[in-house]
């Protein structure tokens, strides 16, 4: 994992004895918005106009913040008016690439080999991590957003008038409820899983490790009393907690020591995870091969030798009883 420092590539690990032992975040840099008038975003953001074919998203299979976005283009509807390109599973000394002979996609936007070449294209100068995923412009030819988070309620509302789709995962009346579940997941459960891997100091991983795993015993609780998070509709706070727990008994567990219990373990979270899975399109986003080969290969101050495990054996086909609790699907607006 990488970084560029005024649009010179350094292969730099995160620095975490500068913070005690603490991995620490980057937030998000490019953080303009996509509108169906180009209008500015919810906060004020410079907004660009939705258009067909004027977008296109780069993801990493592997990485379940690029993920989110995958499963809301995928359930928006939005794959034949935003095209995508991934990169290979194998994350080495020159970071991200999109050589084809490793596993990636090829660019056929930019032709760029490696995707921090997308960050000195939108910035020559530009300083900070290299992240998937990004959000470019065709048409300006640089990277309009690259927060996976922006990026989720982008296409929830953005491209509606072009696609037809009105499927609403961010309703209103259950932003709170939502905001809410999201804070918690996001700095417990989605984050928490790298805060406790790359911890470099024992205190620090307990610290973060117990508090993953009392988060994730207040989501099966609330899955005890509720189909899904915000209760009985599907929302993007089950997406941006399916990309974690998607990725937990066969990468987390083992990889990143987060070995208190699985998620097959817990009886509520095991069932939902199939649900998710099986929703109508989502399985089609999860690829395990790129996921499992880019944090045991790719990771070598964890796993110096490389090695990929075989298993574990998931069987997320298997029937689930979320049946049992009412749920109505997803809202419309």
């Amino acid at each position: 994992m990488g970084l560029l420092i005024n649009g010179t590539w350094h292969d730099q690990w995160y620095e975490t004895e500068k913070h005690g032992g603490e991995f620490v975040r980057e937030s998000a840099q490019l953080r303009d918005w996509v509108t169906p008038d180009g209008e500015p975003g919810p906060q004020g953001q410079p907004g660009l106009p939705a258009e067909p074919d004027r977008y296109h998203l780069y993801v990493s299979l592997a990485c379940p913040w690029a993920h989110r976005t995958l499963v809301m283009r995928k359930l928006k509807g939005l794959e034949s008016l935003i095209g995508m390109s991934y990169v290979s599973p194998l994350m080495l000394d020159q970071g991200w690439s999109y050589h084809q002979d490793e596993g990636a996609s090829g660019d056929p936007v930019n032709g760029v080999n490696y995707h921090r070449e997308l960050y000195t294209l939108t910035d020559p100068q530009y300083t900070g991590r290299v992240t998937v995923p990004v959000l470019w412009d065709k048409q300006e030819r640089r990277i309009v957003n690259n927060e996976s988070a922006d990026l989720v309620r982008i296409f929830n509302t953005a491209f509606d008038d072009l696609t037809g789709n009105r499927l609403d995962f961010y309703p209103s009346d259950l932003r709170e409820t939502i905001d809410a579940v999201n804070a918690d997941v996001y700095d417990h459960i989605n984050n928490g899983v790298y805060k406790s891997g790359f911890a470099t100091r024992q205190s620090v991983y307990e610290k973060h490790v117990t508090a993953l795993f009392d988060a994730l015993d207040r989501m099966e609780a609330r899955l005890a009393e509720n189909r899904y998070l915000a209760g009985e509709w599907l929302t993007e706070a089950d997406i941006r907690l399916f990309t974690t727990i998607v990725r937990f008994d066969a990468v987390y567990h083992g990889h990143f020591k987060c070995n208190l219990r699985r998620i097959e373990d817990y009886p509520n979270l095991s069932n939902y995870l199939r649900e998710l899975y099986q929703w109508p399109g989502v399985a089609e986003t999860v690829n395990m091969d790129h996921i499992k080969r880019h944090y045991y290969y790719s990771h070598d101050t964890i796993n110096p030798t490389r090695i990929v495990p075989k298993g574990p054996l998931l069987d997320l086909e298997r029937p689930h009883d979320r049946e049992r609790l009412p749920g109505r699907g997803v809202r419309t607006t």
